[in-house]
């Protein structure tokens, strides 16, 4: 105790008597939260007679496993099933990287996890392989054990690998978060010199159980509209009427799950244009994105921004595409 307290008036002698060292010395800084990676495991497929029943034995270990790791989110098996019955693809079709994106951008997966089940003698494989919806990179592992021995413990070996295998390669599957700057840049460069219309933008959104949030959806495309010369109809001041498209949808968002002391929440956005004399549907597009933070309600925001920065990257340029008559 006594020496405490020395060390302790030591301490402030010296900050009283040179003040500039004491500020000169940095606080101690926060450790960075860890990355979020969002996964959607399939069905393992099983090859062979001998291995029935196991891919989803296996899919259901290797999702209990992950599930417990505090940097992966893992999109809802209910969620998946919907996506892959609404694009009428199996898990062969995933081998083609448009169908892999089209689930990513869907369920907002960064990574698709599958892989098979074979057994040659009393030997039995796992291999899976983990492609990136963005990219459509392929990272692979696997492991072997002996066919009649504890599967459980078979899947939690792989699931070591998978886990070491996106915190080590992850970059290559999972491409840096792009800048708002170059996303605008890159949809200028598609847009060209095409005449940029009048829009209206009415963009409904809702954190489901909180209360009204700010519309983080509407500005951020209201945002990208005006830098890229559209001239954007306030709500409040002018007339829908006066607008040549219409950029209408609905956004929301909610609590995914807990990580640590951070909050995922999951956002889904549609967006179409719509020819406002016509009545014709110009674009229309779908977005997902997991994001967490801090704060659920800013998390909830920065998900459906990013899912509006996705989605107007693909739907501006589309929209002005000459329709066929």
């Amino acid at each position: 105790m006594i020496r405490r307290t020395f060390l302790s008036l030591t301490v402030l002698a010296v900050t009283l008597a040179f003040p500039e060292w004491a500020l000169s010395q940095d606080p101690p800084k926060a450790d960075p939260p860890p990355t979020l990676h969002t996964v959607a495991i399939l069905p393992f497929q099983e090859r062979g007679r001998e291995v029935e029943e196991l891919g989803g034995k296996i899919s259901d270990l290797l999702l209990k496993d992950l599930l417990l790791d505090p940097e992966l989110y893992v999109v809802e098996r209910q969620d998946l099933k919907k996506i892959l019955e609404e694009q009428e693809l199996g898990v062969a079709g995933l081998a083609d990287p448009q169908s892999a994106a089209a689930v990513g951008r869907l369920t907002g997966a960064k990574v698709l996890i599958n892989g098979s089940v074979f057994q040659l003698t009393d030997t039995l494989y796992v291999v899976v392989k983990l492609v990136g919806t963005e990219n459509g990179r392929v990272l692979a592992a696997s492991v072997k054990g002996n066919a009649t021995g504890d599967l459980d413990a078979l899947v939690e070996q792989l699931s070591r690998k998978v886990i070491a295998e996106l915190r080590k390669e992850g970059s290559d599957l999972i491409p840096a978060p792009i800048l708002q700057a170059d996303r605008i840049a890159a949809i200028r460069k598609k847009l060209g010199d095409t005449p940029r219309p009048t829009v209206w933008i009415d963009v409904t959104e809702r954190h489901v159980g909180q209360p009204a949030i700010d519309p983080a959806a509407a500005t951020e495309l209201a945002y990208y509209c005006t830098e890229l010369g559209f001239q954007v109809i306030d709500r409040q001041q002018g007339s829908k009427n006066d607008a040549t498209i219409l950029l209408v949808g609905e956004g929301f968002s909610q609590f995914a799950s807990k990580h640590g002391n951070l909050v995922s929440v999951k956002a889904r956005l549609e967006l179409k244009a719509v020819d406002r004399v016509t009545g014709r549907v110009l674009a229309v597009d779908r977005q997902s994105t997991v994001v967490a933070d801090a704060a659920e309600l800013i998390a909830s925001k920065s998900a459906l921004q990013e899912a509006t920065a996705r989605i107007a990257t693909r739907l501006l340029p589309a929209m002005l595409k000459p329709q066929a008559k």
